[in-house]
């Protein structure tokens, strides 16, 4: 039976290859006067990829495997499921229109081109917006052309991004400024007209368009005072003169709330008791000597900065137990996570998919009481103003739509199974998903995690702390693939806010990413965007873009992942206006219009 689906199943896959192959284009062909300046070709590995047709793939998300490059068409869903470690082109038609890194949303008329490792370094390399896309489905190769014409489209579409945005500000802001985005605008307008009139040139003037567009694109967005402006920072900095400048740059951009990274990989920044009583490693080696967290909060709140803790709940790092004695699963080893697979294998269990990390069973109460009193012990002694629980999930699993679904679910651990055999009297083992337990043992695991949430959001109201949580925003496949039932806690009221990874350097995905959790939280969840462009090294019109998409959804702010990715290039776009406001003399405003009024006195006089 298994062999006659795995031969139904590529029946299918072959067809829907077919299908997408007659609404492919011809051959490329240069329009007259159009110049090529860059023409390269890369192996297709899969096109529309099931389990059955790329088993390189299967532990992956989007079963997209490590260096390959995969074609997605609409035969193979609405969106790609990718992660955040490879590079994505949008296609309309033959023309990119826009670059993603995850998860992208696939077009109707088109498609989506999605690589890893060579594949991702190929796409960076020869994919811009404005590229034409010709795919050879016979021979399984992929041509970008980068032609005068590329760069045209590029810096016209800029411009028209801009354009939008700023239409939307002057409806919707009072007393907006369009000053600095209109003189950059009409630069590029100009730039635009010269590449128009020549062909052999146009990869000059279409640059500088773009780079005038750019600029406007930095003034559009106009500042929010009321909006939480955050970042994430893991705490590489091993003295409080290292800290201070961190605070320093970030105060100085205008970022009003950092998320410092407090417990992860298994380890605490600052030296902790609750550590040291179970034996585990007390404090990060690098750390040892000081306490970081302490300088973190103190000098944080001196500049007017919130502190979050960032907190990985249930991931332990990725580094075998037994290299360290003193390691939480070395200590105890029963805490592991196990997939149904590998459930009595008796060898600790790691996610291929997660950077081959170790997690901690969640429906074991003493992991619970565990990570609790770490928790307390962080609310009690330091008072930061937010935790931040990430990581607050099962490992990440197959989609229920692919075979061995069940074979790749976690959760399958000793103490699970007897919990849960006791209480409905079959072991989850036997359990298949067709069968009508499925449902109960989904529940039971998710409300594990929601039974923590609940402790946390008690043990943080009661301490004045705000509590938010790191969600993957697509509801069904957080639920499917991760067991994370984040609708549950928002009906139930245990978090302040969510912040939902958007894995994503296209603002048309994040935008949809965004509107999945509208639709799925309660009014009294606040939200605050995870944009994760600085990470992927996306464009920094890119993040803008993305901004400009949680403005128009009335987000309560947004969170930058992460602060070492978060370049010169990204903080000087932010500070031309969303992350400072503008002031034409850089007077505060009531000197601001004290001098505009003296000004304007002075040419009545003449």
């Amino acid at each position: 039976m298994k062999r006659i689906f795995y031969i139904v199943l590529a029946l299918f896959v072959f067809a829907c290859a077919q299908t997408f192959a007659e609404g492919i284009f011809e051959p490329y062909v240069p329009a007259k006067n159009e110049i090529i300046f860059n023409e390269a070709t890369y192996d297709i590995d899969v096109i529309d990829p099931v389990a059955a047709t790329n088993w390189r793939g299967i532990n992956y998300p989007g079963l997209r495997g490590t260096n390959q490059l995969i074609v997605y068409s609409s035969a193979f869903g609405d969106r790609t499921g990718t992660n955040e470690f490879g590079t994505e082109a949008v296609i309309e038609g033959n023309i990119v229109t826009s670059l993603s890194g995850a998860d992208s949303l696939i077009p109707a008329n088109g498609f989506v081109i999605s690589g890893h490792g060579r594949a991702k370094k190929w796409i960076n390399e020869n994919v811009i917006v404005g590229s034409k896309i010709y795919i050879d489905t016979e021979n399984k190769k992929i041509t970008s052309y980068i032609t005068s014409a590329s760069f045209l489209y590029s810096a016209q579409e800029r411009i028209k991004e801009v354009q939008d945005m700023m239409a939307y500000y002057i409806m919707h802001s009072q007393n907006y400024n369009t000053r600095k985005t209109e003189i950059n605008l009409n630069k590029a307008r100009d730039y635009v007209e010269k590449a128009q009139n020549n062909a052999e040139d146009s990869q000059k003037y279409s640059s500088k368009a773009i780079e005038y567009a750019d600029n406007a694109m930095a003034t559009v967005v106009p500042f929010k005072a009321s909006e939480l402006k955050g970042v994430w920072i893991r705490p590489e900095y091993y003295n409080k003169k290292s800290i201070e400048e961190v605070l320093d740059n970030v105060a100085s951009n205008g970022i009003n709330n950092i998320f410092i990274e407090t417990y992860y990989h298994g380890k605490t920044i600052y030296p902790s008791r609750v550590m040291d009583r179970y034996g585990f490693v007390k404090q990060y080696e690098d750390f040892e000597g000081f306490d970081p967290l302490r300088i973190w909060i103190s000098e944080a709140h001196k500049r007017g900065i919130k502190v979050h803790i960032w907190f990985q709940t249930y991931y332990v790092g990725n580094k075998p137990p037994e290299t360290n004695p003193k390691y939480i699963l070395a200590v105890h080893p029963e805490w592991a996570n196990y997939q149904k697979r590998n459930a009595d294998s008796g060898s600790i269990a790691y996610s291929v998919s997660e950077h081959n990390g170790y997690f901690l069973d969640p429906a074991n109460p003493e992991v619970q009481t565990f990570l609790y009193e770490l928790l307390c012990e962080i609310v009690n002694k330091y008072k930061p103003d937010g935790i931040n629980l990430d990581y607050i999930r099962y490992p990440q699993s197959l989609s229920s739509n692919y075979p061995n679904y069940d074979m790749s679910n976690w959760g399958y651990t000793n103490y699970a199974r007897n919990d849960f055999k006791s209480i409905y009297g079959r072991d989850p083992i036997d359990i298949k998903t067709t069968d009508a337990l499925w449902s109960y043992w989904r529940y039971y695991r998710a409300g594990k995690i929601t039974e923590f949430v609940r402790k946390t959001c008690s043990l943080c109201h009661s301490n004045r702390v705000m509590l938010t949580a790191v969600i993957f925003p697509n509801r069904s496949v957080a639920m499917d693939t991760k067991l994370q039932d984040w609708k549950q806690w928002s009906i139930s009221n245990l978090v302040d806010g969510f912040t939902p990874l958007l894995l994503t350097s296209d603002d048309k995905t994040a935008s949809s990413l965004i509107e999945e959790v509208l639709r799925n939280k309660q009014p009294n969840t606040k939200l605050y965007a995870g944009l994760f462009v600085a990470f992927m090294n996306g464009a920094n019109t890119d993040l803008i873009k993305q901004i400009h998409a949680t403005r128009k959804y009335g987000l309560n702010g947004l969170i930058i992942f992460d602060y070492a990715h978060l370049n010169d290039t990204y903080l000087n776009s932010l500070t031309q206006s969303i992350f400072r406001q503008y002031r034409k003399y850089n007077l505060s405003e009531e000197d601001e219009r004290k001098y505009e009024s003296m000004n304007e006195f002075k040419s009545r006089k003449k």
